[in-house]
């Protein structure tokens, strides 16, 4: 028997049609998918058998969508804080990965990851990391909604040895998992200054024979484009457009140093951005130029990066900061107003994943993924704009429901799918051996 359930929030918030709020309805959903958005009167007439839940002080809106994330990396949060992209990287992350990621040390962190994702009404997550089948298992242990980005580089680590290997433990892990509901996947070459031109070439066409997508970090630092000039003849986006990477098959990480000619660039081949702002300014990585993007109509979507970056897995803080800085980067009050923000963090991520016509806003036929934000705190009141109050004044802690697939895990602060103690004492378990070995 199919389960029949209306949703009956303050503000219902689609982010289509754009900047929509209606009043006075409800949502329906029946199993996994919305079926309607309807008057409640009219929900209450029309099932009068189905579950009820009344939202009295909350806005029911799309699940967020978190672009760009390395979710293992928590287990690293405040591991090397204050540093610059490329020390960061070479003297602290790769030497600590080199000693503890495997297998269990991903599947871990990963989960206590997308534990804090959910947390934070964040329902989908765009991965980059190693251990692929563990990051499957995690999201399909968690429910959340996951693309599993596969990491590609030309040197050893502890997984894999060479690029090659690393494509072919990449199909190995897609196969595996090939038909799981909630788990897709992407080839994630790491950057322009970690790979070379011929294994770009061998994932353009591996990713084409798959059908699945590329993810990849670039422009991220101003010492990325001088050392591809130095050593290419050319910035890293010439370098890969002449490569033929520059597609809509492809999710560009940061993009923080694009002049106009590459924005330009970047609209007429239809790459998405995935833009992170708190990992950009810990990192003093620079300021990516968004608004001119969205002005070129380039789709853009947010990320937070990794715990080790960031230190939040907030997408929720990361969308208020981006629409402050896109403001302040431009000199435009206007520049990314709260309904594009919103969108931003829903319905622009979906788009770049390609799955726009099945998640990232509330439409009928589309899966239920959603989340409900109580508004009702001190923190929110009084409330004039409910879009607004969630970009500028929300926090994630206001997260109450997080439905995935129709499935609930999160209500009322309360995980169904996970144990919070459980987790807790794994991070111990882990901060212990690391920093055992790091004396």
């Amino acid at each position: 028997m199919k389960k029949i359930t209306c949703l009956h929030p303050q503000w219902l918030i689609p982010v289509e049609p754009h900047a929509t709020v209606l009043t006075q309805h409800a949502l329906v959903m029946i199993d996994d998918k919305i079926t309607a958005l309807i008057p409640s009167d009219q929900a209450y007439q029309q099932y009068p058998d189905a579950e009820h839940q009344i939202l009295a002080t909350h806005a029911l809106l799309p699940g967020f969508v978190n672009l760009h994330a390395h979710s293992a990396m928590c287990l690293l949060r405040g591991l090397a804080d204050d540093l610059a992209l490329m020390d960061w990287l070479n003297q602290h992350i790769w030497p600590a990965e080199k000693q503890h990621v495997s297998d269990e040390f991903v599947f871990d962190g990963s989960v206590q990851a997308m534990a804090e994702m959910i947390r934070g009404g964040t329902t989908t997550v765009n991965d980059m990391y190693f251990y692929h089948e563990a990051v499957a298992r995690a999201g399909i242990h968690s429910g959340m909604r996951t693309v599993v980005g596969c990491s590609i580089l030309e040197f050893p680590t502890v997984y894999a040895l060479d690029a090659d290997d690393y494509l072919r433990k990449a199909v190995a892990a897609q196969q595996a998992f090939a038909g799981q509901n909630g788990v897709d996947f992407t080839l994630a070459p790491h950057a322009p200054y970690t790979v070379a031109d011929s294994t770009f070439k061998k994932v353009i066409t591996l990713a084409g024979q798959l059908h699945i997508g590329i993810h990849c970090h670039i422009h991220e630092t101003l010492d990325e484009v001088e050392t591809s000039l130095k050593e290419h003849g050319v910035r890293p986006l010439a370098r890969l457009h002449q490569l033929g990477l520059l597609s809509p098959q492809l999710i560009a990480a940061h993009v923080v140093h694009a002049n106009d000619e590459e924005i330009a660039l970047l609209q007429k081949t239809g790459v998405h951005v995935a833009h992170n702002p708190a990992s950009n300014l810990k990192l003093a990585s620079g300021f990516a130029r968004i608004h001119a993007m969205q002005n070129a109509s380039i789709n853009v979507g947010i990320g937070t990066d990794g715990s080790a970056s960031n230190n939040k897995l907030d997408l929720l803080g990361d969308l208020r900061m981006a629409a402050l800085l896109a403001k302040a980067e431009s000199g435009n009050p206007s520049a990314l107003n709260a309904p594009a923000a919103l969108e931003m963090a829903t319905l622009a991520g979906a788009r770049a994943l390609g799955m726009a016509e099945r998640i990232g806003s509330l439409v009928a036929g589309k899966q239920a993924d959603m989340i409900a934000i109580d508004l009702s705190a001190l923190e929110t009141l009084p409330l004039y704009d409910p879009i607004s109050q969630i970009v500028y004044a929300a926090g994630r802690e206001q997260v109450s429901h997080v439905w995935v697939d129709g499935r609930c895990l999160m209500q009322d602060r309360q995980l169904t799918a996970l144990h919070i103690g459980a987790l807790e004492e794994k991070a111990r378990w882990w901060q212990q051996r690391i920093s055992a070995q790091q004396q």
